[in-house]
C-alpha cells in the first residue's frame, strides 16, 4: 500500500506492466457501465475502488486529485478517471481509463439518441419525457441547493453571484460572466486583503490580468463562431467539433454548470435546439451512467447523425485528457497557490448563479401544470431527505409520464 503523501504530481511508474494496464481498463470499463447518479456518486465509486479495495493511493492523496480536477475546465468526475489511470499505468493507462469511461456512456446515449430521433414523434415519447423533465429540474435544483451551502460561506460570494444572475437575464455573454465574475472576485478579495494586511497586489497582478484577457479574447472567439454558422446554410461537421471543443475547454464544475452553455450556444445563438430538446437531452445524460457530458452525444446525434455524435463527443472530452497531461507537473503548485485557490472560488460562485438562471428557464418548459410542479417538488424533497440515487427517481417520473398518457388515452 502507498504510504500517504499529500503531493498529487508524484510521477507514475514509467514501464508500466500488462497487469496494471489490464487493471484499469477492466476497473473503468466497469464504473463506465455502472456509475450510475452524478459526479458525486462517480468520485464516491472510484474512492472505493482504488482507496480501500485496490489500495492504488492513500486516501489523503486521492483527496488532493479531486481539488487539482477542480482548478481545471472539465468534468471532475471524468478527469479523475484520467488522472488516476494516468498515475497507475502512465501514458496508456490516462488513454485506457478515460476510454473505457466514457465509451459505455456514449454507445448508450447514442442508441438512445438514434431511439429519440426515430420514434420521438410518437405521443408515448412525449409523455415519458412529460414525468422525467420535472425530475431533471428538482436534480439540478438539489445540486445547486448543494453547491451553494460549500460555496455561499461569505456576503461577497452571495452578492457576487446575484450581480451574475441578473446580468445573465440581462443577456450578458456567459463566458463573460464566468471568467470577469472569478476576476472580479479576486480583485474585491484582494482589496479586502490589503486593507488588513497592506499586502503588495504584485503576487496576483499577473494571474488576474490573464484572466481578464481570457475573458476578453472567449467573447470573440464566441463571435466569429457565431459568424460562422450564420454563413453555412446547414450544420456543418467542422464547426460542431470547435463549438463542442470550446465547451470541453470552458466549463468548470460538474455538468450542471454545463447547462448555461449549451443553452446559450447552441438554443440561443446557433438555433441548433430547441429549449424542449435540450431538456429531453439533459434528462438522457441523468439517465445513463457514465459522465453527464455524454449529453454531447446525443446532441450531436439529434443534429447531425452519428458522425455529429462522434466528433462533438470526441471535442467535448479531448480537453480533458489534454488538460490532465499538462497540469499534472504542476499539480502541486497549482493546489498550494492563494490566488488559484481564490479565482476558483469566484468562478464557482458565478457558475452557480448561471446554473440558478437556467434552472428558471428550464422550468418554464419542464413545469407545464399542477402534476409536473408536483413531481418536481416531490423528487426535490426525496433528493435532500433520502438521497436517492438519481436514476431511480427518473424512473419513477417515466412511469408517471406513461401512466398519465395512458389514462389520456382510455
Amino acid at each position: 500500500m502507498e504510504a500517504p503523501t499529500t503531493n498529487p504530481a508524484a510521477p507514475p511508474q514509467p514501464t508500466p506492466s500488462y497487469h496494471e494496464l489490464r487493471e484499469v481498463l477492466w476497473l473503468f470499463l466497469r464504473l463506465g457501465f455502472t456509475a450510475f447518479g452524478g459526479p458525486a456518486a462517480h468520485i464516491a465509486m472510484m474512492r472505493e475502488e482504488v482507496v480501500r479495495r485496490r489500495h492504488w493511493i492513500s486516501n489523503e492523496r486521492f483527496v488532493d486529485l479531486i481539488g487539482v480536477t477542480n482548478l481545471i475546465p472539465g468534468p471532475s468526475s471524468t478527469e479523475l478517471a484520467i488522472y488516476l489511470g494516468y498515475l497507475q499505468a502512465g501514458w496508456p493507462g490516462l488513454l485506457v481509463a478515460g476510454v473505457c469511461f466514457i465509451g459505455p456512456a456514449m454507445l448508450i446515449v447514442l442508441a438512445l439518441a438514434w431511439a429519440y430521433v426515430t420514434y420521438g414523434a410518437l405521443p408515448q415519447i412525449g409523455w415519458l419525457f412529460y414525468g422525467i423533465q420535472p425530475v431533471v429540474v428538482a436534480i439540478v435544483a438539489q445540486a445547486i441547493w448543494n453547491l451553494g451551502r460549500t460555496i455561499f460561506t461569505g456576503p461577497l460570494a452571495v452578492g457576487l453571484a446575484l450581480v451574475v444572475l441578473v446580468c445573465y437575464f440581462l443577456g450578458v455573454n456567459v463566458l463573460i460572466l464566468l471568467l470577469g465574475g472569478a476576476a472580479l472576485y479576486g480583485v474585491l478579495r484582494l482589496l479586502i486583503s490589503r486593507r488588513r494586511t497592506k499586502t503588495p497586489v504584485v503576487s496576483v497582478a499577473v494571474p488576474l490580468l490573464a484572466t481578464n484577457l481570457r475573458a476578453d479574447l472567449q467573447p470573440l472567439i464566441a463571435r466569429l463562431g457565431a459568424g460562422a454558422v450564420a454563413a453555412a446554410p446547414s450544420v456543418s461537421l467542422g464547426l460542431v467539433f470547435l463549438t463542442f471543443l470550446k465547451l470541453g475547454s470552458v466549463v468548470y464544475g460538474s455538468g450542471y454548470t454545463l447547462l448555461a452553455f449549451l443553452r446559450t450556444d447552441l438554443v440561443q445563438n446557433l438555433h441548433w435546439l430547441t429549449d424542449k430538446q435540450l431538456l429531453d437531452a439533459i434528462s438522457i445524460g441523468q439517465f445513463t451512467p457514465g459522465p453527464v457530458f455524454t449529453t454531447a452525444t446525443f446532441i450531436g446525434y439529434v443534429i447531425g447523425g452519428w458522425p455529429a455524435a462522434l466528433l462533438a463527443t470526441l471535442a467535448m472530452f479531448l480537453p480533458s485528457f489534454a488538460l490532465i497531461a499538462l497540469i499534472h507537473p504542476v499539480a502541486s503548485r497549482l493546489r498550494q497557490a492563494t490566488w488559484t485557490a481564490t479565482l476558483l472560488d469566484g468562478v464557482n460562485a458565478a457558475a452557480l448563479a448561471l446554473m440558478t438562471g437556467v434552472l428558471v428557464q428550464l422550468g418554464q418548459h419542464a413545469l407545464t401544470d399542477i402534476l409536473t410542479v408536483a413531481i418536481a417538488i416531490l423528487a426535490f424533497v426525496i433528493l435532500l431527505r433520502f438521497k436517492l440515487n438519481s436514476v431511480w427517481l427518473i424512473l419513477a417520473g417515466a412511469v408517471i409520464g406513461l401512466l398519465r398518457f395512458w389514462i389520456v388515452g382510455m
